[in-house]
């Protein structure tokens, strides 16, 4: 208890600048760590050790060789519940993250603590059913003997590390794809996975070098994979990793595999359509995002194969209604409006006035659909896109739209501030979606973050409206402005507060044609609330982009639009920004020089993630 105390009042209550007189403090926490795994009980003192490693890791600088030796103590007790072994190598990855330069000092610990962590990658169980399943077990990925593990833990390890080992990596690609590259073919499903993995996260963390180096190799060998039916899982994750590199592939290469890579996606589309009563929705989820991001990527290239594609997508939305088909309903009705956008409206025309009908039927019937449903999202952000394809001829439909985009853009989160001692503090876990960070000793602030994307999703969809359909969308400018306004200030979700920046001077170019007083009492509105949010921004990226919208407004209404005292306001603030950013300025400064006279390290390392990243069953 007191150990949490401690570790509580440091993380929450001192300055950064201060923290150093608690370091006397550590080896009391740290023997608390041991004696609590000693006795398997409560984990919660080794997750107060996370909360200094990640908030003043230079609190722990004198005793980090006992901190990690105590560590890798707890991570080789295999006698010890998996979540202490997980949270010890937890703790040694975070001071990785905050405090690479002084993890790096620790030169004897680094080759004792990479194989533990391999050790820990190789502990899986041989599923034989694992490869035919449609369901994704997320223990996957996190739970613990043949020589299959040590081949998938090494692929899985080069996914992990290719982002923070960026630059050492890069010159050594050529011979890590020769290494990955064979595995696509191992004899075991499991390694043809992690290979799969292994060249989707390359895709993306060494784009587009990757791809204009390697995609001679690496596009067949995904196809192969492709082929895998009798192995759902691992053809699934082919479709995947193809995603991240047509990501980022330039559009000439990939135009020269248009033919292979859809005839192969045409056909395992079409096979697993006739079995989708049996099963297979896992595979035709991810084959259809793949679609869909092969004619992101093509734009116009593929209007040459649109008609072979298009009819089976439009009987999926048709014949996929039970609830087991959400997530494929979804993904479909993405993949549809992204087609559509790549083509353009004119051969999109044919079957504009079917895939609408079959819109507005999802839509009508949004109303009865359950909050988490994954088609809500998906229809929101396909709405954008046909209005982007329509442009003002799309206006028609928003008295349809509308409804459901406000009432997602309206989502309020749930909220809780709770005791830790309260006995109902159990109904507030992180498996049903509740993030938490402390508040001084004993209470916790919560937040349910289930809606807050289909929030962010809807915003951003509110700004493309009114970009595209300008004087078509002034009925609503009123009561999103009422909306957005206020989201300015909302800091659960950045880019919430983003969109509701943007979408400001965009409003006030639709709302022009109501005339000049109503235009005024709009920024009357705005104004005041633009500058408090412009003044309260806690990320500066944030703040940039307030500012930007901010300027575009003045524009937009031209001489005339700041009071005297808006300008007083505006003015302190641009001053006060440009005072800190001199101040930070300084700071950077003085540390560069004090650098050299220190021991230079190693290149800092940065987070660890191994999924390939539109494949729903990967997770960092």
């Amino acid at each position: 208890m007191s150990a949490r105390a401690s570790v509580a009042f440091i993380t929450d209550q001192v300055e950064e600048i201060k923290q150093r007189q608690f370091v006397e403090l550590v080896p009391g926490i740290v023997q608390a760590v041991r004696e609590s795994a000693q006795a398997s009980a409560d984990d919660s003192v080794l997750k107060c050790m996370i909360d200094l490693a990640d908030t003043c890791p230079k609190l722990l600088r004198a005793n980090l060789e006992p901190i990690l030796d105590l560590m890798l103590e707890i991570v080789r007790n295999t006698n010890l519940l998996e979540s202490w072994r997980h949270l010890s190598l937890e703790c040694v990855v975070t001071l990785a993250e905050t405090a690479p330069a002084m993890l790096r000092k620790c030169q004897k610990h680094i080759p004792i603590i990479v194989p533990e962590m391999l050790a820990m990658m190789v502990d899986l169980e041989d599923d034989p059913e694992w490869s035919v399943s449609d369901e994704v077990d997320d223990e996957d990925s996190e739970r613990y003997h043949s020589d299959w593990r040590y081949r998938h833990a090494g692929l899985m390890a080069i996914s992990a590390v290719g982002e923070g080992c960026y630059k050492q990596m890069e010159l050594l690609l050529p011979d890590i794809v020769n290494t990955v590259l064979p595995f696509l073919t191992d004899d075991h499903p499991r390694v043809r996975y992690a290979a799969c993995n292994a060249v989707g996260q390359l895709s993306t963390d060494f784009a587009p070098g990757f791809q204009k180096k390697f995609h001679g190799r690496v596009i067949p060998g995904l196809l192969l994979v492709l082929e895998d039916t009798a192995n759902p899982r691992v053809q699934a994750h082919a479709a995947a990793a193809l995603v991240n590199f047509s990501d980022d592939c330039p559009k000439n290469i990939l135009a020269s595999y248009l033919d292979d890579i859809l005839a192969k996606l045409e056909a395992v589309l079409a096979s697993k359509l006739r079995e989708l009563e049996r099963g297979g929705k896992l595979v035709l989820e991810q084959v259809v995002t793949t679609i869909a991001t092969v004619a992101d990527t093509a734009e116009e290239k593929f209007l040459h194969y649109y008609d072979r594609f298009m009819p089976n997508l439009k009987y999926i939305m048709q014949s996929a209604l039970s609830s087991d088909y959400r997530m494929l309903r979804g993904k479909t009705i993405e993949c549809i409006s992204l087609i559509g956008l790549a083509v353009g409206k004119e051969k999109f025309l044919p079957d504009a006035n079917e895939v609408m009908q079959l819109l507005l039927k999802t839509q009508t019937e949004m109303e009865e659909l359950e909050a988490d449903d994954p088609q809500i999202s998906y229809m929101i952000s396909a709405w954008a896109r046909m209005c982007k394809i329509f442009g003002t001829e799309f206006t028609q439909y928003l008295p349809l739209v509308m409804p459901s985009v406000m009432k997602a853009a309206s989502i309020k989160p749930e909220v809780a501030v709770i005791d830790a001692d309260d006995p109902k503090s159990g109904q507030y876990s992180e498996d049903e979606g509740w993030q938490f960070i402390t508040l001084g000793d004993q209470q916790k602030f919560g937040i349910k973050t289930a809606g807050l994307e289909d929030k962010s999703t809807a915003c951003q969809m509110l700004v493309c409206y009114a970009r595209e359909l300008k004087e078509g969308f002034a009925p609503y400018t009123e009561q999103v402005v009422k909306l957005m306004v206020p989201l300015l200030k909302f800091y659960f979700h950045d880019l919430v507060r983003t969109a509701a920046a943007e979408s400001l001077p965009y409003l006030l170019e639709c709302a022009k044609i109501k005339g000049d007083g109503y235009l005024r009492q709009m920024w009357a509105f705005m104004c005041p609330e633009v500058l408090k949010a412009m003044s309260a921004e806690p990320e500066p990226e944030v703040q940039i982009l307030i500012m930007d919208a901010m300027a575009r407004c003045i524009e937009t209404l031209g001489v005339g639009c700041m009071t005297p005292d808006y300008f007083t306001e505006l003015g302190t603030m641009l001053h006060d920004i440009i005072d800190t950013h001199k101040n930070r300025q300084v700071e950077r400064q003085r540390e560069y020089s004090l650098s050299f006279l220190l021991p230079v390290g190693g290149t800092s390392a940065g987070f660890v993630k191994s999924s390939c990243k539109h494949s729903q069953e990967f997770s960092k």
